[in-house]
C-alpha cells in the first residue's frame, strides 16, 4: 500500500513494552503520523492503559491531531474518540453477568488444573474489563523479563485458551498478551474492531494498514490478518519506529 488513509497499531511489544509508556521516539513519530492520516491503537488493555502509555507520552500534540486519533480497548470492544476536549467512549460491546461470572469461574479452574496459577504474581490475575475478562498468568504489574520467561513459546496460553474455549462455546477466547488470554462475546476481537471503525470512519478496510507483533494463528492480531487487511508484522516497538521511519517521509503532511 502507498498511502493507507489509516495506520492501526497493536500496543504492547508494537508500540511500547507490554504495559510500560511509549519511548519518546515512538511518541514524536505517533505525532508525526497523526499529521498525516488517522491513527487507531487497539489491543487488549483497559482505557487507562491507554492513557497511560500512549495518551500521557505525546507531547505537543493538539487537539486536531488527537480528533484523528481511534481507541479501541478490550481488543476492540470499546472504542474512544475525541471531541470538545475530552475522550468520549462510541459503544462497548459488554459482557453480561452470567457470561462473565461463567468466564471467570472457567478460566480459574482450568488454570488451576493446568498448573499455570502461579503463586508469585504482581497485582491481579483476573479482571474484568465490562466487555472482556482478562486472565494474566503473573499478574497485571508483571516486570517484562518474568513474563518473557514464563511461556517463551505459547504453549501454555494455547493450551489454556483451548481448554477454557471448549467450556464457553459462546463466547470467544483468545490469546492476548505474552501471559494473558482474553474472553470477550462470540465474534468480538481486532477484526470486529477494524470492521467498526472503518463504518463509523467511513475508510474502508482496504485504505487501512495494520502493525502488530501478534499476527502468527494463535496470536490476537491475526484476525486483522484473516480480514484482509494489510499488516506489518514487527517484534517490538524499535522493529515499529524503523517502519514509521520509512513510512512517514512517503506520506502527505499537514506541516
Amino acid at each position: 500500500m502507498n498511502h493507507p488513509r489509516l495506520v492501526a497499531f497493536d500496543l504492547d511489544d508494537t508500540l511500547a513494552p507490554s504495559k510500560s509508556p511509549i519511548d519518546p521516539r515512538m511518541a514524536a513519530l505517533l505525532v508525526q503520523l497523526l499529521g498525516a492520516v488517522e491513527v487507531c491503537v487497539i489491543s487488549g488493555g483497559q482505557f487507562a492503559q491507554f492513557t497511560m502509555q500512549v495518551i500521557d507520552n505525546l507531547a505537543g500534540v493538539d487537539d486536531a491531531a488527537l480528533g484523528r486519533l481511534h481507541l479501541m480497548p478490550t481488543c476492540g470492544t470499546q472504542y474512544y474518540r475525541h471531541a470538545a476536549g475530552e475522550w468520549e467512549q462510541v459503544y462497548a460491546e459488554n459482557l453480561s453477568d452470567d457470561q462473565k461470572q461463567n468466564a471467570l469461574a472457567a478460566v480459574e479452574s482450568t488454570a488451576r488444573d493446568l498448573g499455570y496459577w502461579e503463586s508469585e504474581t504482581w497485582g491481579a490475575i483476573l479482571e474484568d474489563r465490562g466487555s472482556q475478562i482478562t486472565f494474566s498468568a503473573l499478574g497485571q504489574a508483571a516486570p517484562v523479563a518474568a513474563k518473557t520467561q514464563w511461556d517463551p513459546d505459547g504453549a501454555k496460553k494455547t493450551a489454556l485458551r483451548e481448554a477454557v474455549q471448549a467450556l464457553l462455546p459462546d463466547l470467544e477466547v483468545r490469546s492476548g498478551g505474552s501471559t494473558s488470554v482474553d474472553i470477550t462475546r462470540r465474534g468480538i476481537d481486532k477484526a470486529y474492531g477494524m470492521k467498526r471503525l472503518a463504518e463509523l470512519t467511513g475508510i474502508p478496510l482496504g485504505d487501512m494498514l495494520f502493525v502488530g507483533d501478534r499476527l502468527d494463528e494463535n496470536g490476537n492480531d491475526y484476525p486483522v490478518k484473516a480480514l484482509g487487511v494489510d499488516c506489518i508484522a514487527v517484534e517490538n516497538w524499535e522493529d515499529t519506529a524503523r517502519f514509521l521511519d520509512q513510512l512517514i517521509p512517503t506520506l502527505h503532511t499537514d506541516s
